[in-house]
């Protein structure tokens, strides 16, 4: 079992004499070999400063980092640390510039790490005070014992890490590494069970001793609890809320659906008159099923190749109150409202609610001022933000938070906020297991933990990459357009990839990463086409630059369809085959999202498989080939086609039936409810809905039938009829776009995509399938 020991930290020495038989490297060779041998350390060398600088870019388990000041090795230079040797050249101190650089770049990445400076040469004098106030201490060369040096090395190490596991992770390994014999659940005793048999020892070497001991049962004192919010897992809690800017934060461990139904369970009576974004998650519509809530809906707006806009806030009913709001912020495509304007637009609603499942990093970097819920101060509103800390952050999955800012009445009154966290308490409680994952906590706190060691630092880095990976898109295409070729394009604003008569961006990355304002979605100009197709009339949302929305040939923003194109269906699938799999697939854009784990060799895998797509495509490249088991099992349909006549094929017959048209007007229509969502799902407990297929639903008939689900076609992902929702002239629209992707999935097998609500038939003898979903009964 693998523990957290000296040696799992390992110290980082530089300096260009560590092999060099002098006494100078005698005596550092020594206090080396005395931190492996005694003090139980590991150690990692390094010669130059371009070394250096990799090392401490990639890796964060260093211990302590010991730097020589003599350093005169530049080390080997790469796109990142080429900067770096520059600002090292440039510097006008004539000693000690690598090592002056090499201690800025680390603090600007690490504030906490240990920096010791080695040297001799020279006075402390000569050492600029700005490096002084970053390092943690000195030593001089030839002086003191190799054993007191390494001691002092190791001491630093001790500390520091120590200090790296927050409070119940370091509680939790604790507790893991006393040894304790377990008299209580769960069953496997800490994975003894597992050994038990043959399939529980595969268990048990595949996911490791560590996992399997630190599975505890709520027994466990120590690690408090996390139904009332006690001991080291309120602290927890607590350590979150701060990071986060919240008032209160609670974590939750069945992901952010269940954080969505707490916050409404918590807050909305039957009856209560709510706004719900249609542009949400299901769990929201469950929570309204859940609460009894009387919904009225936002809508968002849409452009011609079908993304998902803001809402458009001018349509809500500003005379009428509502007790609550959910807004999906940011949407899948990464449309981020500033959240002040929505509060002033939305001052006749009670409480609001920010789903933020896909936003939780929002706070740590500038780009984002004033656009996530948190950064509303307080006001005469409750606010409540839920984010999937495991989706763009490092929580393991279905790790959650939920995020509270009180309004004043409540967080100036100590007694006010204890009898509002013992009544969320209760609705908190209706949700959470009395047998919580403790590793499912303590990822949570590292989580946090880790935003607020270097959070900034490290979303700065995906957004600058991000910045790159678009312009490569965007210039790839442009040059290619130059030859009268194709490419795909990225949906972002021109700005970003607009280069100047050299060739050369306009707009520095760093400019564009950190003004907010490149990324702002505008109204148009008269007679103007606006690069993001939504007919917004104010500034109050904008692009997030880390979700990547790539556009295939064939459309443009404004849905005009060219003689050809490549429906981007065809393109996830293949980079599915390659390894490469994507967040959202619509019919003619596709989304990738930078996080955490974005790495230089994933984006550039990505771009070489876009070219060689294109090959493919140009070369006429036999379906055969390129699709082996969609035309093995649809030979009938595929066999002797090309991978370019199948993309013109599929955008011909995306053109000629007007899929792109009919899922606007459908989107665009208005149902009108004749029960609630909770009614509606009563309905469903008393069995009182029928499955038809919707080929027999007549949207004219005298007595129009009724949903009993929501309908939820991905793409786009968002419902398009919810329960209790008539089936009348309003939504006729929806039928005949449902039935035209009934349509399209009999045309094209083996494309079939997920539509909740939705089941399908059994083939009949010409191998068709056709939607049936449940009504309500007449």
């Amino acid at each position: 079992m693998g523990k957290l020991e000296m040696a799992s930290w390992p110290v980082l020495v530089v300096s260009d004499h560590i092999k060099e038989e002098n006494d100078q490297g005698l005596w550092l060779r020594e206090i080396l070999n005395e931190l492996t041998e005694q003090q139980g350390c590991s150690i990692l060398p390094s010669c130059g400063l371009g070394d250096a600088h990799d090392i401490v870019s990639s890796r964060e388990d260093l211990g302590t980092i010991v730097i020589d000041w003599d350093l005169s090795e530049m080390g080997y230079t790469n796109k990142k640390n080429e900067y770096l040797i520059k600002r090292a050249k440039s510097s006008n101190l004539a000693h000690g510039s690598l090592a002056h650089v090499l201690v800025n770049f680390i603090r600007e990445r690490n504030k906490n790490i240990p920096i010791i400076l080695i040297t001799g040469r020279i006075s402390i004098e000569s050492i600029p005070d700005e490096t002084l106030t970053k390092i943690n201490e000195i030593f001089w060369k030839l002086t003191d014992t190799s054993s007191f040096l390494a001691g002092r090395i190791a001491r630093q190490v001790k500390d520091y890490t120590t200090n790296v596991l927050p409070p119940f992770f370091r509680e939790l390994v604790q507790y893991v590494e006393t040894y304790k014999y377990a008299w209580h659940t769960p069953g496997h005793m800490g994975g003894q069970g597992f050994l038990t048999s043959p399939s529980g020892t595969a268990l048990h070497k595949f996911f490791g001793e560590n996992v399997l001991r630190a599975d505890l049962s709520i027994s466990v004192p120590e690690l408090g609890s996390l139904l009332d919010h006690s001991g080291v897992t309120g602290d927890a809690e607590n350590f979150s809320a701060k990071v986060f800017g919240a008032d209160q934060t609670y974590y939750v461990l069945n992901g952010t659906s269940t954080a969505n139904q707490i916050i409404w369970r918590s807050q909305v009576s039957p009856g209560e008159q709510t706004l719900m974004d249609r542009n949400c998650h299901k769990s929201l519509n469950y929570s309204m099923i859940i609460t009894g809530a009387n919904p009225e809906y936002m809508h968002p707006l849409r452009n011609g190749l079908g993304i998902i806009g803001p809402v458009d806030f001018s349509e809500i009913q500003s005379e009428k109150s509502y007790k609550m709001a959910a807004l999906t912020n940011s949407t899948y495509d990464g449309v981020c409202y500033n959240t002040h304007y929505v509060q002033e637009c939305l001052k006749n609603v009670e409480i609001l609610h920010f789903d933020e499942a896909w936003y939780a990093y929002a706070k740590f970097h500038e780009i984002y001022e004033k656009h996530y819920g948190m950064s509303l101060p307080p006001g005469n509103k409750l606010v409540f933000c839920s984010q999937s800390t495991h989706k763009l952050l490092t929580a393991f999955s279905q790790a959650s938070m939920i995020h509270v800012r009180l309004p004043r009445y409540l967080s100036n009154s100590a007694e006010a906020r204890e009898n509002f966290h013992d009544l969320f308490n209760e609705s908190y409680m209706m949700h959470g297991s009395t047998s919580p994952q403790y590793s499912m906590v303590a990822s949570l706190e590292v989580a946090t933990k880790m935003m607020l060691d270097n959070g900034d630092v490290v979303f700065d880095e995906i957004i600058k990459e991000a910045i790159e990976l678009r312009r490569k898109i965007a210039w790839a295409q442009e040059d290619l357009a130059e030859q009268k070729d194709w490419f795909f394009k990225i949906w972002q604003p021109p700005c970003i990839a607009e280069r100047n008569d050299n060739r050369e961006p306009k707009i520095p990355i760093e400019k564009l990463a950190e003004d907010q304002t490149y990324w702002t979605i505008k109204p148009a100009k008269p007679d103007e086409t606006t690069w993001h197709g939504f007919e917004v009339k104010d500034e109050y949302a904008m692009l997030d630059p880390i979700k990547l929305t790539f556009i295939c040939p064939g459309i443009d923003i404004n849905g005009n369809m060219d003689d050809t194109g490549i429906p981007a269906a065809i393109v996830t699938n293949y980079l599915i085959d390659k390894g490469i799999v994507c967040e959202k697939t619509d019919y003619y854009s596709w989304l990738l999202l930078n996080s955490a784990g974005t790495t230089k060799g994933k984006q550039g895998t990505l771009v070489a498989e876009l070219f060689k797509f294109k090959e493919l495509y140009d070369s006429k490249a036999s379906l055969s080939d390129v699709f082996p088991d969609l035309v093995a099992k649809y030979p009938e349909k595929y066999q002797g086609k090309s991978l370019k006549d199948h993309c013109h094929e599929m955008h011909d017959y995306i053109k000629k039936y007007k899929l792109l048209e009919n899922m606007r007007e459908a989107f665009e229509a208005r149902p009108i409810h004749d029960l609630t969502p909770t009614e509606a799902y009563r309905c469903i407990i008393k069995q009182e809905v029928e499955s038809v297929e919707l080929r027999d639903i007549n949207p004219d008939a005298s007595t129009p039938r009724i949903a009993g689900v929501m309908l939820v076609p991905y793409p786009p992902g968002i419902p398009i009829i919810m329960g209790g929702e008539k089936f009348d002239f309003h939504a006729g629209d929806i039928l005949n776009y449902l039935i035209a992707r009934q349509d399209f999935e009999n045309e094209f097998p083996g494309y079939e995509s997920d539509i909740h609500g939705i089941e399908r038939t059994a083939p009949d003898e010409e191998g068709n399938k056709y939607f049936k979903t449940l009504l309500i009964k007449n």
